[in-house]
C-alpha cells in the first residue's frame, strides 16, 4: 500500500443525498446505494486515491468538507466528506473498527494534507 492510494475495509458506511437542494435521487439509484453500501452487512471496500474516494464501486469526487477523527472512548476511525458521485451529490460517513483504525486515521491525514487542504 503506498502513500498515494489508501485501501482499507469499513465496518460502517452511509450515503445519502445531501445537500437537500440537490437534485433528488431516483428509486433505482437509491436502491443501488442502499443496497451496494447502507444495508451490506459485511465489510466494504474503500480506495482512497488522489481526489477520489471509492466506495465499493461507487467513485466519489468534488470532496468537499473532510473531516476524519477518532472519537473519544471509541477504538475507531471515522471520515466524513461531501462529494459528487456522476450526477448526484452526497454526503458519506465511514466507520472501520479494525485494529489499524490509527494507522488509517494517519494516512488519511496526511492524504488530506496532501491531496486536498494544499490544492
Amino acid at each position: 500500500m503506498s502513500d498515494s492510494e489508501i485501501k482499507y475495509l469499513a465496518d460502517k458506511v452511509f450515503v445519502h443525498r445531501w445537500p437537500h437542494d440537490t437534485p433528488m435521487w431516483g428509486d433505482s439509484i437509491k436502491k443501488q446505494i442502499d443496497d451496494c453500501i447502507n444495508k451490506k452487512l459485511e465489510k466494504k471496500q474503500i480506495t482512497v486515491r488522489g481526489k477520489i474516494v471509492q466506495i465499493e464501486n461507487f467513485e466519489f469526487n468534488s470532496l468537499k468538507k473532510i473531516g476524519i477523527s477518532v472519537p473519544f472512548f471509541k477504538d475507531e476511525c471515522v471520515m466524513i466528506f461531501e462529494a459528487q458521485f456522476g450526477e448526484f451529490f452526497a454526503h458519506a460517513h465511514i466507520t472501520t473498527k479494525s485494529g489499524n483504525f490509527l494507522d488509517v486515521f494517519n494516512r488519511l491525514i496526511s492524504w488530506r494534507q496532501r491531496e486536498v487542504t494544499n490544492n
